[in-house]
């Protein structure tokens, strides 16, 4: 499980550092793609084919399903780590996050995300007296 937030910079090669603990756990492979809320998502192999997977049984007939894997497939890639645990985010992939300096890296269960610092900030501000309502919502049916 990929949990946690770490801020780090990225540089003007689009390189950022990926925390030592996330690196473990994605492995030396990873797909990083755009992500929903303007922000990326960074999947292990084994994640990202499940995901494939399930665009895979979605009917092309339907609009909404050939607009969404076109925005979610078009812009993946494959990536590694260099030596010193950096990734190299092409710069379609940091155009579309907004991508700057200051960069906040999360552990989203399976996926890691990344954001601009003050785009993840404003995600925040703008929804934290949402949490308790969203979250009662969520799971008011576990206990049916």
């Amino acid at each position: 499980m990929l949990m946690g937030e770490y801020h780090h910079s990225i540089d003007e090669k689009g390189r950022l550092i990926i925390p030592s603990k996330f690196r473990t756990e994605l492995g030396n492979e990873f797909v990083i793609t755009r992500g929903l809320d303007k922000c990326l998502f960074i999947y292990s192999l084994e994640e990202w084919q499940k995901i494939v997977n399930k665009l895979s049984t979605l009917p092309f007939t339907k609009k909404d399903a050939r607009d969404f894997s076109r925005f979610f497939l078009s812009g993946a890639t494959v990536c590694g780590f260099d030596k010193l645990g950096r990734i190299n985010i092409t710069s379609p992939l940091v155009k579309y996050a907004g991508l700057e300096k200051d960069c906040v890296i999360i552990g989203v269960n399976e996926r890691l995300e990344i954001w601009n610092q003050n785009t993840y900030e404003q995600f925040l501000n703008e929804n934290i007296d949402n949490f308790s309502e969203v979250a009662e919502d969520l799971f008011a049916s576990w206990g049916e």
